[in-house]
Order: C-alpha cells, then sequence, then structure tokens
C-alpha cells in the first residue's frame, strides 16, 4: 500500500524555481509525471509534450477556480480571462487574438518601440546610470500603452507601467510586504482602467477603432452585452502588462550578455548592418533562449474534470493537473544538451508555436486554447531591448546578477545596472 504524500504547498514557497526538479527526483528518470499533494488535494505534476497535450485537453482539464486566489486575484484580477472555460473562454478570448496576436498589430507595436529604447539609450549615453529592468519597465510600458491608444505624458504611462511592473514583481510573495504593495496597486490600477473604459463609453475619451482601448471598452459577452466597465478594464491590464512583464526577461537577458560577450558584439554588429533596433534575426533567438532559460512562470495549475493517467501514474476527478512550465522548456527528452544557454539552437525557427515543449507563454493553440496571444509582441519587446542592450557605448556592471531561485517571480537581484563606457563614436546603429 502507498504511503500518503506531503502536502507540498509550503514546498512551493521555500523551493521557489527548484520544487519542480525536487519532485521529479522522487521519480524515474524521464518520467513524464510524478504524484504529490497540493493545497489539501491530489495532484499530478507533468511536463514534457505529453504533459502539455494533457493539459491542454480541454475535455479532461479545466482552468477555472484552479489558480490560488492570492495569484488569480491580484495578478490577472477578478473574472479575467484566464479563469475561464470553453465557449466562455473562446469568446473573449477572440478579442485578445484580434487586438494582439495578428502580425500587423506587431509591426504597428515597432516603431514605438524602436523610439522608447533609442530613448533610453540617449539617457545612459548622457550619463544615466540604472538597470535595466527599470528602463525596461519604462519603454516596454510607454510603447504598448500607446500602441493600446492610451492617453497621457509619457511620464503618466512611465508611473503607471511601474505599478503593473510591481503587481508582477509582488504576487508570487504572499508572506512579504510585496505582496500588500501588490494588491495596493491592483486596486488603483483597476480603479483608473475602470475610468479610462467609462470614458470611451461615455464619448469623453477618443478611442481609435482596432486599439485594444477600443476594442475592450465595446466587447460584448456571449449574449450581447458589455462586459461591465471593471471587467473590461481588467482585461485592458491584461493585454498591457504582459509585455510590461517582459522587463523581467530583459533583466536576464542582460546578465546573459554580460557573461557572453561574443554575442553582444554579433547582436551589436548585425544592428549597424541593419540600421535599426528591431527585429535582427540574433537578436530574436537570443530572446527565444532567454524565454526557453529564465526562471519565470513556474507551473501553471488546472483541474481534473474526469480520471486521467499519464506514464502510469492516476488521478481522479477533481485533482490537480500542474503543468511544469521551466521543467518542459529544460526537459532533457524534450532539448539537446538543454543545461547550456545557446541561441544557436533557435536559428531557422520561424514558427515556435510547433515547438509543443517551448512553452514560456503557454502551450496549445492561441486562437481556441490558453496560450498567451501577445507572444509575438513579447518577443519583438524582448529581442528590441537585446539589441539596444548590445549596444558597445553600454556596460552591464559585474554586481548584483546573482538570481534568488526561492522567490517567486525572479530575477538578477540589482535588476542588472547598466551605464555608458564613455565612448559614444562607437554606436552600432548612428
Amino acid at each position: 500500500m502507498r504511503r500518503p504524500l506531503a502536502d507540498e504547498s509550503l514546498a512551493v514557497l521555500v523551493h521557489g524555481y527548484d520544487f519542480g526538479e525536487r519532485v521529479w527526483r522522487r521519480v524515474r528518470d524521464g518520467a513524464r509525471s510524478a504524484p504529490m499533494r497540493l493545497l489539501g488535494r491530489d495532484a499530478l505534476l507533468v511536463r514534457g509534450s505529453d504533459g502539455v497535450a494533457l493539459f491542454y485537453d480541454e475535455t479532461r482539464i479545466a482552468r477555472h477556480g484552479a489558480m490560488p486566489a492570492v495569484v488569480q486575484e491580484t495578478l490577472f484580477g477578478h473574472g479575467s480571462v484566464h479563469s475561464l472555460d470553453g465557449d466562455e473562454h473562446r469568446h473573449r478570448k477572440a478579442t485578445f487574438v484580434d487586438v494582439a496576436y495578428e502580425d500587423a498589430e506587431v509591426e504597428r507595436l515597432q516603431p514605438l518601440l524602436e523610439r522608447e529604447w533609442r530613448d533610453e539609450l540617449d539617457a545612459w549615453v548622457r550619463g544615466g546610470e540604472r538597470t535595466a529592468y527599470d528602463a525596461a519597465v519604462g519603454a516596454l510600458g510607454r510603447a504598448i500603452m500607446a500602441w493600446a491608444g492610451l492617453p497621457g505624458t509619457a511620464a503618466a504611462m512611465t508611473r503607471w507601467a511601474a505599478r503593473l511592473a510591481q503587481i508582477v514583481d509582488g504576487f508570487g510573495a504572499p508572506y512579504s510586504p510585496a505582496y500588500v504593495a501588490a494588491v495596493a496597486n491592483r486596486l488603483w490600477s483597476d480603479r483608473h482602467a475602470r475610468r479610462l473604459i467609462e470614458a470611451v463609453r461615455a464619448g469623453e475619451l477618443p478611442a481609435r477603432e482596432g486599439t485594444a482601448l477600443h476594442s475592450w471598452a465595446w466587447h460584448r459577452d456571449r449574449v450581447g452585452e458589455l462586459l461591465p466597465a471593471r471587467l473590461s478594464g481588467v482585461e485592458l491590464q491584461n493585454t498591457l502588462r504582459p509585455t510590461i512583464a517582459v522587463a523581467r526577461f530583459v533583466a536576464f537577458a542582460a546578465k546573459e550578455l554580460h557573461d557572453r560577450p561574443e554575442w553582444r558584439a554579433r547582436i551589436a554588429a548585425k544592428t549597424a548592418e541593419r540600421g535599426t533596433l528591431v527585429g535582427g534575426p540574433f537578436a530574436v533567438m537570443f530572446a527565444q533562449e532567454i524565454r526557453r532559460t529564465a526562471p519565470f512562470v513556474p507551473m501553471l495549475p488546472g483541474w481534473a474534470i474526469q480520471d486521467v493517467e499519464l506514464d502510469g501514474q492516476h488521478l481522479s476527478t477533481g485533482g490537480r493537473v500542474v503543468l511544469d512550465i521551466l521543467g518542459t522548456d529544460t526537459d532533457a527528452r524534450s532539448w539537446e544538451d538543454p543545461a547550456t544557454f545557446d541561441p544557436e539552437r533557435f536559428r531557422g525557427i520561424e514558427d515556435y508555436e510547433q515547438l509543443t515543449t517551448f512553452i514560456p507563454h503557454g502551450g496549445g493553440e492561441v486562437a481556441t486554447g490558453h496560450r498567451c496571444p501577445g507572444e509575438k509582441i513579447a518577443i519583438t519587446g524582448l529581442a528590441t531591448a537585446i539589441a539596444a542592450l548590445s549596444d558597445p557605448r553600454l556596460t552591464v556592471l559585474d554586481s548584483g546578477l546573482t538570481v534568488n531561485r526561492r522567490r517567486l517571480p525572479t530575477m538578477p537581484r540589482s535588476g542588472a545596472r547598466v551605464r555608458a563606457d564613455g565612448s559614444p563614436s562607437h554606436c552600432p546603429v548612428h
């Protein structure tokens, strides 16, 4: 008779990003599923292509109510698309797809990213010294808010971006003051976004058709009713915040560029050749490898709505199925030499969505499943930041690049401090 498993809920907080690997050590090498107890229920940790296929099968797994409330309410917002299933999920998801997924929308964002990162470069060259993370919060935030059609000065957009970034920073630490700040910033942001929606509906604020502001102000549910202004504001934030959260990947990218000067040189040379910070192939390859390896979203939960079995492990209806995101992105059965940071593994890969075990922004289909429709925007934003940070006028400082893997979410401790090296004549673009 199998010995009852101890509840692992506290272990998630104690071990952070190493939690999954700790569970996998209990089962045979290369296993696709591992039994555990989580939040008082039987659970199954899954990984690899088989685990992804199970987790995103809506006939067997549901998402509604699976995310702990301390995460759902703070990070995503009450009633958001992340908590929906079935036709209701697909209906609301379609607006996200229309707003953010199409290539034309990504292209519309690119000149805004170029402008904002050139401003950040100029600020560094003028003598500023701040972190890659802080610069990215501002640059990505201003670009995505302008793209979304929001009003406001650059300073106001930067301040709201900082609030949204702090929500991401604090949601995973309910034992800390950062979580209290995240709750406060969620309340402020919900109120601000609701007022924007109300102003558009009242005719007091113009919103260009096709922008996120217009789309969410006039989004209707499956029976044709306008969403409550509060909920439309929540989904407007869910269009903005994932791009701002890419700032954490930017901090990891700065660390890797610091450790890999040969890649900085390659990216800088290609940037100079192309004359733009946006869309460089080496920067995109580097961005994809950052997304694969950097610890960000560790896992995602769902409910088993029927008995499920994977790789010899059984879970009864009502148990939790937990997809190991980081464990799948670095799985030895899915990736050659997965512990090695190697952007070359993404050379020539145009359709990354076909890589079933590459799931930093979720897996499955964008239109019908839970994969993030803003993933292409995230890649473009991160690659543009990488091109900017590869500028040979800049130096990523040595100190503060350690990463605390117990904290959720994490990044290099300092945010990766950057300053100009005093050689403006070496700009790869001008």
